[in-house]
């Protein structure tokens, strides 16, 4: 039997996809109030490491501070959240 029929398949790999880099909305926290937070701002901070495609915030945790987050995506429970405190979202 030839060798490609013998060989399992391992599925797809699509060259398309996008890695984000993940947040949530705890991690804003360590910043001062009022700040401007951009990818420079979380890679600073060490929160990440490289910036990949883009940056997700989720919304774990608790906020306390207002903040303007300047972002990829965000998920709606942690765009609520910020609001709440008195910040703001703007989307790249």
């Amino acid at each position: 039997m030839p060798l490609h029929r013998r060989l399992p398949k391992r599925g797809f790999t699509n060259i398309f996809r996008k890695e984000y880099n993940i947040l949530n909305v705890e991690d804003l926290n360590r910043f001062e109030p009022d700040a401007l937070l951009d990818a420079e701002a979380f890679k600073q901070a060490g929160l990440i490491k490289k910036i990949m495609d883009g940056i997700k915030l989720l919304g774990t945790g608790e906020i306390t501070r207002p903040v303007v987050v300047r972002i990829h995506k965000v998920s709606k429970t942690a765009k609520e959240k910020i609001e709440a405190a008195g910040g703001k979202v703007e989307l790249i």
